[in-house]
């Protein structure tokens, strides 16, 4: 498992460092899928940090400013989630129901972005792939006959 200097990620950005920032780089590291404003929020309170709610949603779009962090918007969804921009490109299943992220553990667009390329002469840079339906748990409750 690698270790950030989160310290002198935020200062090579550009950023001043501060207790704020540090430590949501911190949690979102820890974070094995995205998380939202809210659930960083109660993490940092329970962590004993002074923080209010619009510190943590300002402190996120400075870090997205910056591509230290990473936002995942859900389909007529109203709420943000954002993970901790490892620059490396991941992909999910997003359950639209109970927001649930499972990590997709391959790329399955690596040899059409190869093909991409040889087709329009484009550089293709990075991509974004997230695919939305409704998990087995939240398809079950919404229709427990044809669970069975």
């Amino acid at each position: 498992m690698e270790k950030w200097d989160f310290s002198e990620i935020i200062k090579s950005s550009g950023l001043k460092n501060t207790k704020h920032r540090i430590s949501i780089l911190e949690a979102l590291e820890r974070s094995d899928r995205p998380v939202s404003a809210d659930q960083l929020y109660t993490e940092l309170r329970l962590r004993k940090m002074s923080a209010n709610l619009s510190t943590v949603y300002r402190t996120l779009e400075t870090l997205c400013e910056k591509n230290l962090v990473s936002k995942v918007n859900i389909p007529e969804g109203d709420r943000t989630f954002f993970e901790f921009n490892r620059m490396v490109h991941k992909h999910y299943l997003v359950c639209l129901s109970c927001k649930k992220f499972l990590a997709i553990e391959h790329c399955p667009l690596r040899n059409y972005e190869k093909t991409l390329e040889e087709k329009t002469d484009f550089t293709i840079t990075g991509h974004r792939l997230n695919v939305f339906g409704y998990c087995p748990e939240c398809r079950q409750k919404e229709d427990p006959v044809n669970a069975l």
